[in-house]
């Protein structure tokens, strides 16, 4: 599981470069809306297909974010992670077009900023963008942290040979449960949100945040997308997703679009209704099918991934208990056969084959095509 947790939290980041063809293009970069003065030399991957975008890289270097990361309040649930990232990628494509913008991790906001914003507001700290503390332990009448993650993504585009900030998207993490200790290191609490005032405080948060945004001089009036993502809690097996999103163009927030995104876990657990009964019936097949064929294998799981009824992508691990290359081959392509046999056939995928240990195999679907590809084979 941890093996599969880095992964994913990587995937993001790989199928931008590994969508890359190879073939990079020089120009300079400025750093701010307008001209500048200070540029370096730059180079765009080239995206193997309009889906995607162009990735900036300085020096022939790929530069995370300085937020990236940073939370409020610990949650274990790393599924989060991907689906903040790739959720908000997905709101950026309704406004900023994969063939007139290139992508970079967020450059404007610094760590410390973002540190105090997601911090409690109190007399040290007047920039914190979580309620000041009232003082109470008690679950139900305590200030929760609702303000939990914060990530921003930067799109540009090419002015007089200069790569320009000509848009931004930016999420806001909203927790749904706050966990909390009454004292450091003893047993942790929480304090449950209820959906209106999830909505309610993310609004507050994101109206504050582009307020403050639109003061910095590399920002100024370039369009910024905000979404509001919901936290998922600690003892799921998915990752969260966003609720609704605005798209600023001034000083004001703009006015709110709902989404009606959802992540399941399959085979359903804890009494789940399945979102789809024929999804869930494919993917019980496809378990099947590959379970008779390998029996020692000791997992099958899948995160479903939908747009209302739609089901956009599906995450499926199976966990092996055979080292073998031949026989991992052997399996990596049955698995690739029973995906294109089983699976519904319009959604993305990506299945992860591994050991407690080890990754070793991918197969994924993009855009109706399968790909694969066997770790450590020569």
């Amino acid at each position: 599981m941890k093996k599969f947790l880095k992964t994913t939290s990587l995937l993001l980041m790989c199928s931008l470069l590994l969508a890359a063809c190879g073939n990079l293009q020089n120009s300079s970069l400025s750093s701010g809306g307008g001209d500048s003065s200070k540029s370096s030399s730059v180079q765009t991957t080239s995206a193997s297909d309009s889906s995607n975008y162009d990735v900036l890289l300085s020096g022939g270097k790929y530069k995370t974010s300085p937020i990236s990361g940073l939370t409020a309040a610990d949650n274990s649930n790393q599924f989060n992670s991907r689906s903040f990232e790739s959720g908000l990628m997905n709101l950026s494509k309704k406004q900023f077009s994969t063939n007139s913008y290139v992508f970079q991790e967020g450059q404007v906001l610094s760590a410390s900023t973002v540190k105090d914003w997601l911090a409690r507001k109190s007399k040290k700290n007047a920039s914190g963008l979580n309620p000041e503390s009232n003082g109470s332990t008690a679950a139900d009448k305590r200030a929760p942290m609702y303000f939990q993650q914060m990530l921003e993504e930067d799109y540009l585009q090419k002015q007089d040979g200069k790569y320009k900030l000509a848009g931004m998207s930016i999420g806001i993490a909203m927790n749904k449960i706050d966990y909390y200790q009454k004292k450091q290191y003893g047993a942790t609490y929480k304090t449950t949100i209820s959906t209106e005032e999830q909505k309610a405080q993310g609004e507050r948060v994101a109206k504050e945040v582009v307020q403050r945004l639109r003061k910095d001089s590399k920002v100024g009036n370039i369009p910024i997308v905000v979404g509001l993502y919901s936290v998922a809690p600690k003892d799921t097996l998915v990752g969260g997703t966003y609720f609704q999103y605005a798209v600023s163009k001034s000083d004001d927030l703009g006015s709110w679009s709902t989404l009606n995104y959802k992540n399941q876990m399959l085979p359903t657990v804890n009494g789940d209704t399945a979102i789809s009964s024929s999804d869930s019936d494919a993917f019980s097949n496809f378990k099947d099918h590959i379970q008779n064929y390998f029996p020692n294998l000791s997992g099958v799981t899948a995160q479903a991934h939908y747009d209302g009824t739609n089901l956009k992508s599906m995450d499926i691990t199976i966990n092996t208990q055979f080292d073998g290359l031949a026989q991992v081959t052997s399996f990596t392509q049955f698995v690739q056969q029973s995906a294109t046999k089983y699976l519904p056939s319009g959604a993305d995928i990506d299945i992860n084959i591994q050991t407690v240990d080890n990754q070793q195999a991918v197969v994924t679907r993009t855009n109706g095509k399968f790909y694969s590809h066997v770790y450590d084979a020569n």
